[in-house]
Formats: C-alpha cells, structure tokens, sequence
C-alpha cells in the first residue's frame, strides 16, 4: 500500500480538496475553501496546511468566528447545499463563538465544517491558555459545547483517526435527509503530528446524491387520500429548492388546481404573480393563505418541517378532518402532523404523486374565483402597504415597497430576525427562484450581513441585499470588512428603527406597557429607566470609516435614489433608512403561542394570559 507522510492538519486539507458531490448527472467541487480565525489553537497546525499545501481550496479570513460561520452556512444555502467552505479556528472562546452560527445551520438543515481547535491530547502543558478544565471529566473541553448543536461530532485524538472521522463527516455533510453542521474537533498538538496516510484516501471522491425515490405503497395511500378531498393546500418549504423542484411544483399545482402556500424558506419557488401562489403561510403570512389553511381539508407539505409560525403553533389549520400528506426527504419531518408520508425528494415525490391523481382523474373542488379572489384582495393590501405615507416620517411597509419596485428580478434579499422577516414573507413580490434568502429557522440576529457575504460568495453574477434592523447590525456587522478585502461587493439595507422593534411591539400586545426594548438613555429623572430620549446614531458614518460607501435616507425618494446610486458602486455599500417605529405589517387572521404570565400586578397581562389560554386550547396537539 503507498502512503503519503503528512501531518494530520494536510492530510485533512488534501482529503476535503478532493470531494466532489453529482446530482442529475452534473459534478461540483464540494469543498470551495476554508474561512478562518488563527489563534494558539490552529495557527501552526491547520493554519501552516492552508499556507503552504492548501491545494485548491481558498483561504478566507473572518472577522468574528460567529459571523465567518454564518457566512459559511449562507454561502452553502445560496448553492443549494452543493457547495461548502469549512471554518477552523483556536480553541476556547475562538472555538465557542462558531457555537450559535453552528445551531443557526443544523436547524436549517445547511451543511457546515467545523473545525475548532482543541486542547493538547497529551496533557503535557495543561492547562494551556483558554483551556476549560472540567475537575470532574477531564476528557471534556471547551469544543464538547458544539455536541449538542452538531449532526456529527468527532474528536481527532490521533492522527490516524481522521481517515474514519473524515469520511463519516462527509456522509452527513451530503445527505440532504442528515445534513446540518458537523465538528471535527482538533487538538492542537495532533494536527501537527505526522502519519503515513494511504495514498487511496486522497483520491478523488463523487458523493452521488441519488434522489430519493417515492415508494410506491406511500403514493398510493397518499393519492387516495387526497382524491377524496375538495379542497387542498400545498405548503412549500425550503426542500423544494434544494430539490430545485420549481417546474415540477409549478406543474404539479396547475395540473390539479390546488392553491401554493410559502415557508420562510420555501419563499420565491414560484414566482408572486403565479395564480395558485398565495403567499406565505402562518404567523407571518397573508390574508389568502391563513384563509385557506382554515378552510383546508387536506395540508400536501413538500420540504416542510412545520415550524410553529408555519403552523401558527397549530392553529393555522381550522377543520378538524382536515389531514396531512408530506413528502420530504427526512423520515423525521414526513411524519410531523401525524400525516401521511412520502419519504422521498421533492421532485421525485411530486411526480409520482401527479401521476397517480392524474390516474385518478383528481381535481380540486374550489369553486371559479374562488383562490383568484383571495389573490387579488391581498395584491391590493399589499398595494395600500407599499403605498402607505406618513406625515412624521417614513413607514416601513412604504420603504420596502420602494425597494421591492427599484431592485431588479434576480437581485437576492438575505434576512434572518426583527419585523422584517414578517414584513417580508407577506409582501415582497419575487419574481425568480433562489432570490429570497431567510434564515428563519433559528432567526439568529447577526446572520444577514454575514449571510450576504456568503450569498454575494455563491452568486457573484447576482446583486445582493442585506435586509437588517439597527438591531442586529449592532450584534454583527464584522463581515462587511471580509467583503472589502474580498472584492465582493454587498449592499446591506438598514432599517433604523431605534431598538428591538419586534420585540417591543410582542411584549405590548401580551400586556406589557414596553420594557427594555428600544435604544433609550436612562431616564434619571424618573425611576431610572430606559425611557428617555432615543439615542443618536450615524450607522452611515460608521460604515464609511470601515471602507464602505453609505447613504441615509429619510424619504421614498432618497430611498430609490440611493438605491439606484448604489447600484453603480463597485464595493461594498450600506443604505441607513430612518423608519418609523412600529410600522411595519400586522397579523392577518393568524395566532402564535408565547408564555404570558398566568398571576401579574398589571391586570392588562392576566387578561393576556386568559386569551393565551384559551387560543392555546383550541390549537392542536399533534
């Protein structure tokens, strides 16, 4: 057998340089590169592999290890989980930083590296700087945080160990049912150490991800279930990009006239103006879709996992024969809602599925008019949002339309936390798949700069926006320096509304009188609390003394002029829209489930809790 002397730190690189995933026939260099922060814990180790035996793979440098993550996890939602870059960085609070971006991508379902440093496996200078000492396990370390939030862990004690650890990284990095972020702890001492690895390890390696086919029992009882029903709703969810299903959903609906509803992730799969797409669904849905979630008698959940805002923590759904068919590519989310499943790929479960209604001769029963007239009363709200004006400044459902009317069709929008999310899924009208990028499945404040980063990275042919609250740019922003030093051009829209909006605008219509939640001086005057003026902030000032060209804007017009002025910048640019408070959308006929206080001094919180209580008993269980 041949083997090649490396260290385990070059052996990890030279064997990630070589993997190759093939869907439909058409082969893609999996691993792009590598972001990273050096630190003790990885300088000499990964940090002296990238320098002088990376291969291929591109170096990226972040600037916060959380942000690097996020970017990271965009980049391969962007790509359609093809692609990936792993992150390495020093151990402790190097290492802990990945730990929320790490839960930010296995919620989501999106393939992340991990490749935190680690203590010396020897324990010769132990404690070393940063090291977490356990006193009762000593095998514990900073890095076990990650178990916890990873699909799969592993901790490289010996060189030799990474051939197998390297591989079963792989099969879950791939597998569209498993996938999420995996974590190949590395002690320090180990990456330098030097093994005769097998030759054969390193070959070239093409993952074939083989579409997982519908089995024929699982059609058959979920076509017959559905040709009883008149009225059925698909819920499209993000697996139907990452299936690139669009045609096939398209034609799937039309074929049997059943109306689409959206996910946050499944958002922008059909075009807005699609007849059967009724917009997104749940808490942060429309008026058309909520309306015909309650009246549905049977859910066809595609890529779905049923969060509680799709669901309105289970009261979306208003029959109660109303049942369940859901196709999805993972066992453990074909079966939520106690429905019907079809384990298989989107496309593949969608297809076998058309087939047998069309045996059937199915068609739904919505009367003429009856989905269209939905339609348009909610094209016209949101019409009268996008036009809305106010006298003491600018709305932020008019400022969106503004941005929604100037940007162009294949632009990408990347947000993930605050009243934009809300705002978003309701009224923004995109025209092409793969240009609406929300994370909402952890909806982590600090992802959309990041995240825009890694989606400018996967689409540089495409212009891309980060939708972010004055917020979440306080939390992370460090990324808009990565994108200067990488050439990548993003446009980052802030929306300063003085504060946590969202969350003050939750907590007053639970009772509270608001608390905590805007960008306030303390008032000494009173009883100290943060309720004086709001605080004065230049968010374009410091963009500018980052590199960055910046705009502010107060008005519509100096909205879409400075829209259309940065268009024509050639790096990276950031818009601060000074939006009034509490502007944005309300709910429409939709509910979800927060813990108001049962016994309270404010009577406005007991009589909260009484409507939470008795909504709660109307939802489902299951």
């Amino acid at each position: 057998m041949k083997t090649i002397r490396l260290t385990m730190a070059q052996a990890l690189l030279k064997f990630l340089d070589n993997q190759y995933v093939s869907v439909d026939g058409q082969e893609t260099k999996f691993v792009k590169g590598v972001m990273g922060i050096f630190g003790h814990g990885n300088v000499t180790g990964i940090g002296e592999a990238l320098e002088r035996s990376a291969g291929e793979l591109t170096y990226i440098q972040g600037k916060n290890e959380q942000g690097m993550v996020h970017a990271a996890a965009a980049f391969a939602k962007q790509s359609r989980r093809l692609q990936i870059y792993a992150c390495t960085s020093s151990i402790g609070p190097g290492a802990l930083n990945m730990v929320t971006a790490a839960a930010t991508a296995t919620v989501n379902r999106i393939p992340v590296l991990l490749l935190p440093g680690d203590n010396f496996a020897c324990r010769q200078p132990d404690p070393v700087l940063q090291q977490l000492e356990v006193q009762s396990d000593y095998t514990i370390s900073a890095t076990d945080a990650f178990r916890s939030v990873s699909r799969y862990w592993d901790r490289i004690v010996r060189p030799e160990q990474l051939i197998s650890a390297a591989l079963q990284a792989m099969r879950v990095l791939t597998d569209p049912a498993e996938t999420g972020a995996v974590t190949l702890a590395l002690p320090q001492d180990v990456q330098a150490e030097a093994y005769d690895y097998p030759e054969s390890f390193f070959a070239k390696r093409v993952h074939l991800l083989d579409r997982r086919p519908a089995a024929g029992a699982q059609v058959e009882r979920a076509a017959r279930l559905i040709a009883d029903k008149r009225k059925p709703l698909i819920i499209a969810g993000g697996g139907v990009h990452y299936s690139d299903a669009s045609q096939q959903l398209a034609t799937f609906a039309e074929a049997f006239g059943i109306p689409v509803a959206e996910t946050q992730a499944g958002k922008s799969i059909l075009a807005w103006n699609h007849p059967l797409n009724v917009g997104g669904v749940g808490v942060t849905g429309t008026l058309a879709a909520n309306r015909l979630a309650k009246e549905a008698d049977v859910i066809i959940g595609i890529g779905t996992r049923y969060s509680d805002f799709t669901t309105a923590s289970k009261s979306a759904f208003g029959r109660e024969d109303a049942q369940f068919v859901n196709i999805n590519v993972s066992g453990f989310d074909s079966v939520k809602l106690d429905g019907l499943s079809i384990t298989a790929d989107a496309r593949e479960g969608l297809e076998a599925l058309g087939a047998a209604l069309r045996e059937l001769g199915y068609s739904s029963g919505y009367a003429s008019g009856e989905v269209s007239g939905l339609k348009a009363e909610w094209d016209r709200e949101v019409d009268r949002l996008y036009r809305t004006e106010a006298a003491e400044g600018l709305a932020q459902t008019r400022a969106l339309g503004v941005i929604n009317e100037t940007l162009q069709p294949a632009d990408v929008i990347v947000c993930a936390a605050g009243s934009l999310p809300g705002d978003l899924h309701r009224l923004w009208r995109p025209a092409e798949p793969q240009t609406y990028h929300m994370e909402y499945g952890f909806s982590c404040m600090g992802y959309e700069v990041s995240g825009a980063f890694g989606a400018a990275l996967a689409a540089p042919e495409r212009d891309v926006y980060a939708m972010v609250g004055d917020g979440s740019y306080l939390m992370l922003h460090s990324e808009l320096v990565t994108s200067l030093q990488e050439g990548v051009k993003m446009t980052v829209l802030l929306f300063d509304n003085h504060g946590f909006q969202c969350i003050h605008n939750l907590q007053r219509e639970h009772g509270s009188d608001g608390f905590g939640n805007e960008f306030r001086y303390r008032d000494k005057q009173g009883k100290g609390t943060l309720s004086g003026s709001y605080m004065p902030m230049d968010f374009a000032a410091h963009a500018r003394s980052m590199g960055l060209s910046a705009y502010t804007v107060h008005t519509a017009e100096e909205l879409r002029a400075a829209l259309l002025q940065a268009r024509e910048e050639t790096i990276s640019t950031l818009i601060e829209i000074k939006v009034l408070p509490g502007t944005n959308s309300g709910g429409y006929e939709s509910w979800w489930r927060v813990s108001v206080p049962e016994v309270s001094t404010s009577d406005k919180v007991v009589a909260a809790h009484e409507r939470m209580a008795q909504k709660s008993a109307e939802a489902r269980d299951l």
